[in-house]
């Protein structure tokens, strides 16, 4: 028995003895490219015997064999497995996951890895959209990719953004991208809801949109929705509550300030600007089903919107529907991929010179004729008070009570997309798609309103507008691909097809006025109702217009090679031949070639911790289209009684065209990755009117091709994961862009664009359009900082001895007017933070632009304290000077906008809900938008103004179409920012 005991004791302790023997430490040190990996996972192969590496990146591990096998892995990196053979001391470098650079990129007409781009091409997902409260697609990008400028300024939830791709692209045509929607050209991105996108994909030069043709010198932006899975049914819901109210607004005086500055006292004390503001509130819901089995897949999704604008009486509701379905057929060859959607939009406008005349509305002023201090004839106003007599003077509380603006607009398109496998190289593709757009927007102006109800006349009061119009658009594509190996090294990949696209549009145009009462009267038309002669011997209250385009085609045949040598060294060709029945009948066809190189050196030079460090060049042509239809024929109008000839046409007119060259370089090494992109491009042949020879033509104005304009500039986008651990991560990114357009030239054109509008400001233009010279100057007087008699005194420029600073074009070099600023930043920035900590979440975007200036209306027409003008409220800024009493645009008016903004941050928490059998994971997200703004602009509002429609007074109607040679004015009829609040949910069932 002791013999047995004494065997058990010896086994043991030999059994202890040979672990300590075979037992050992290992330490060392985990690095990645740029330095020491903290938070490295080290696990001993088959055991959980594990640790981590400290901030400095060692670590040491007690082994229970000399003989184990270490496991190094982190988030991002390529895990590594390390036998220690007795080594006491092992240190690693971790490689970055290259998995990134294998990304499908959709480019036109397929798709490709991101390594083997050749030209300037930003993918955007979901995971990097703008959080909170987004109401257009567009807003998902803004600040997002460097060189695309998005731009609503003030916020208003009806009105589309100005979205411009490396600057001005065109001046006569569509300066806003190409849309292109699950592979359907020309798609509207009012026909999407955001909950449904995917990722979007910027196609930034011409050597990646010259595939497009005649329509891509604005670029592309390629939308890609979200698609069903294989597998269990999934359900979603996502839905957020929002509250936005005015992030700032223009100083004026209070109605004690007012009086005391000798304004006309009328009794009262009223805070215009808040009667006609509101808290908006913005609802959203967006209910999703996926799922499917082997080759077969669908999403529906359905979405729910309502939101309201800070303008009382603004906003929108929507629905909108999509659905999309896979399958495949013969032995997966066939593959069938089906999408449609339908929008219904219903719009309420209200009226944004409701805010103008806020700011310039007496403040003692009240709201109601019965507390006028005099008498005042209430029912002829609908009981609201007006100060009669003044000149663009209405009360903004009765403009929006008593008159509606609304409009509704139903969009509905489907695609169906074909997929054929021929062969294991070769695959056939087919399309076919429609969309059909109708609108109508509708005004009505009471009897009673003197805001264009003309309630002041004896006769003819009221007035009600409506326009309605529709569109259609049809696309038939068909392409193949051929994609072969030759070998280990090369590959090619040969695409060619045909594409046809037909649209067409019809629209009336009718408003009347002279209404005896409040009911309307109902009207029929036809296609060209302006040209009946009743309407000769009738009011001008009465204006009817109607337009129907014909069948307007564009046919295309484009080819495209791709080849890829050692992995390293990327070719890319394509040419598209391309006629338009809109251009002239002698220069319908165009040719829009391109070609692209990329070299990975890295592969060759095999630089220390560097995962990609490829050189790229590319070049490529792309056109524009006319914005409308019948540009190239005889115009037609009314002169007297008479249909006579407007416009002459011009059967040699053709596209405008862009030719644009693009140097690129991306750098990649471990977490830190950086693109560097330079181009310079040639837009050449603006369609335009201009003056004729009338005796040539038989009247004085033809569509051209005149002007060219070239354009210089700079992209740099850099991103880091500065922390990356498996339960934290921290990314930061800076996406930067600059650039300079240059008219070159503009059929001679020599002048001051951009009248600052009445009272008094009508001969007043500020932006100067020369051959040779900048886009965006701002010119006029230089203040000198003294007062005289109540009027600025200038300084003398040209140092002649006299000062002429009218706004005239001959004084710009010659005479006293000077540059002050451009409208045109010098460049624009944005900031992105993103941290993840387990369940929590954290984005933070920063957006700025800086370098550009604005012409602040506001100030220009209520800042001098002219005595006529004792009725209109005073904008009170720091740079008021009560001395000036005579009103004259000068520096003093024109302000740097410089502005960094905190755009948009949220914070969001997901549950994991594991033990239930019906919720995957419940997420809740707090996020605030435009929280502050760093500037030092006086304005509501220092974004750039890019465009600009003119001036309006007086109860006018804007009417101009955008001019993009004219940025830089902040008009008086802008809409005013807002900060918004928004609490959502996402559940997924």
């Amino acid at each position: 028995m002791k013999n047995k005991l004494l065997k058990q004791v010896w086994l043991l302790c030999l059994l202890l003895f040979g672990g300590f023997v075979s037992a050992q430490t290992v330490t060392g040190t985990v690095s990645e490219a740029n330095g020491p990996l903290p938070g490295v996972n080290i696990i001993e192969k088959g055991t959980s015997n594990g640790t981590q590496t400290d901030f400095d990146g060692n670590y040491s591990l007690d082994l229970s064999s000399s003989n184990a096998t270490l496991v190094f892995s982190y988030l991002g990196y390529t895990t590594q497995e390390v036998a220690v053979n007795g080594q006491t001391s092992i240190n690693i470098t971790l490689q970055e996951d290259a998995a990134q650079l294998a990304e499908v990129v959709v480019v036109g007409y397929g798709s490709t890895t991101k390594k083997e781009i050749t030209s300037a091409v930003t993918k955007v997902d979901e995971e990097s959209f703008n959080k909170g409260t987004i109401n257009s697609p567009s807003e998902l990008l803004q600040g997002k990719v460097a060189g695309l400028s998005i731009y609503n300024k003030g916020g208003n939830p009806n009105e589309d953004a100005v979205i411009r791709l490396r600057g001005i692209s065109t001046v006569g045509s569509n300066s806003s991208p190409l849309i292109v929607i699950d592979g359907v050209i020309g798609a509207s991105l009012n026909n999407i809801d955001p909950s449904d996108i995917e990722s979007m994909t910027v196609l930034k030069d011409g050597s990646a949109a010259a595939i497009y043709g005649s329509r891509g010198s604005s670029g592309v932006i390629i939308v890609t929705t979200k698609k069903g899975k294989s597998g269990a049914t999934q359900i979603s819901y996502n839905g957020s509550v929002a509250s936005a109210t005015i992030a700032n607004t223009v100083d004026i005086m209070s109605a004690d300030e007012f009086i005391e500055a000798g304004g006309v006292n009328l009794g009262s004390k009223t805070d215009w600007l808040d009667l006609v503001t509101r808290n908006a509130i913005t609802n959203v819901h967006n209910f999703a089903v996926s799922g499917g089995y082997d080759d077969t897949n669908f999403r529906v999704s359905t979405n729910f919107r309502d939101a309201q604008g800070i303008l009382d009486g603004s906003g929108f509701k929507q629905f909108n529907t999509r659905f999309n379905g896979k399958t495949a057929f013969l032995d997966d060859k066939l593959k069938v991929d089906f999408n449609a959607s339908y929008t219904k939009r219903d719009s309420d406008f209200s009226f944004n010179d409701a805010l103008r005349y806020a700011i310039l509305y007496n403040p003692t002023a009240p709201v109601f004729g019965d507390d006028s201090p005099y008498d005042f004839n209430s029912p002829q106003y609908g009981g609201y008070f007006e100060t009669l007599g003044l000149f663009d003077s209405f009360n903004p509380v009765s403009i929006i009570n008593q008159n509606s603006n609304t409009g509704r607009r139903t969009e509905f398109t489907y695609s169906a997309n074909l997929k054929y496998l021929l062969t294991d190289d070769i695959t056939l593709n087919g399309l076919y798609s429609e969309q059909i757009s109708n609108y109508t927007n509708q005004e009505y102006y009471r009897t009673t309103s003197l805001y264009r109800g003309n309630a002041a006349s004896p006769d003819r009061k009221g007035r009600a507008r409506k326009y309605t119009g529709e569109s259609r658009f049809k696309l038939f594509e068909i392409y193949g691909d051929w994609n072969k190996d030759f070998s280990d090294k090369l590959n090619v990949k040969l695409t060619g097809g045909y594409s046809w696209q037909q649209s067409n549009t019809s629209d009336y145009f009718i408003s009347v006025g002279g209404f005896a009462n409040e009911d309307t009267a109902g009207l029929d038309f036809d296609n060209a109702l302006e040209f009946s002669n009743e309407l000769i011997v009738l009011s001008s209250d009465l204006d009817i217009n109607s337009n129907k385009s014909p069948d307007q085609r564009i046919i295309a045949f484009f080819g495209r090679l791709n080849a890829t040598w050692d992995d390293a060294i990327f070719f890319n060709a394509s040419l598209r031949q391309e006629g338009a029945t809109i251009l002239g009948e002698n220069n319908r066809w165009g040719l829009f070639p391109a070609l692209g190189l990329g070299v990975d050196l890295n592969k060759y030079l095999n630089l220390d911790g560097t995962d990609l460090f490829k050189v790229r060049l590319g070049y490529g042509v792309t056109g524009s289209l006319p914005s409308t239809y019948g540009r190239s024929q005889n115009q037609y109008g009314l002169l007297g009684s008479a249909v006579s000839l407007t416009v002459a046409g011009n059967p040699d007119l053709k596209w405008e065209e862009k030719a644009e060259t693009n140097l690129g370089i991306e750098y990649n090494a471990g977490r830190f990755t950086s693109t560097l992109d330079l181009y310079t491009r040639k837009v050449s042949d603006f369609i335009l009117e201009v003056p004729a020879d009338i005796a040539v033509y038989g009247v004085g104005t033809r569509v051209e091709n005149v002007g060219d304009l070239s354009t210089k500039g700079l992209e740099l986008a850099v991103n880091y994961d500065i922390i990356k651990k498996d339960d934290l991560t921290y990314n930061s990114g800076i996406v930067f862009s600059t650039y300079k357009s240059t008219l070159d030239k503009f059929n001679g054109a020599r002048t001051l664009r951009g009248n600052l509008g009445a009272p008094g400001q009508n001969d007043t233009a500020v932006i100067l359009v020369a051959e040779g010279e900048e886009i965006g100057q701002i010119y006029g007087a230089l203040w000198d900082g003294t007062v005289t008699n109540g009027s600025q005194n200038f300084v003398d420029v040209n140092g002649d001895g006299s000062i002429d600073v009218n706004q005239e074009i001959g004084n710009v070099g010659d005479g006293d007017l000077t540059k002050l600023g451009k409208g045109i930043p010098d460049f624009e920035l944005g900031w992105s933070h993103s941290l993840q900590y387990k369940n929590w979440d954290v984005n933070a975007f920063f957006r700025g632009a800086f370098g550009h200036s604005l012409v602040n209306n506001f100030r220009v027409f209520y800042e001098p304290r002219v005595g006529s003008q004792g009725s209109y409220n005073l904008v009170n800024t720091e740079y008021a000077d009560p001395n000036i009493t005579n009103a004259k645009f000068s520096s003093l008016y024109v302000e740097k906008a410089d502005f960094l903004k905190l755009d948009n941050i949220s914070v969001g928490y997901t549950f994991d809900i594991k033990e239930n059998n019906y919720i995957k994971d419940v997420r809740l997200s707090l996020s605030a938008q435009n929280l502050f703004t760093i500037t030092n602009y006086s304005g509501a509002d220092p974004e750039p103004s890019l465009t600009d429609r003119g001036s309006i007074d007086n109860g006018g109607f804007l009417t101009q179409a955008p001019d993009p040679l004219t940025p830089g004015i902040d008009r008086r009829y802008n809409y005013f920012a807002s900060r918004t609040v928004t609490f959502g949910v996402n559940v997924n069932f």
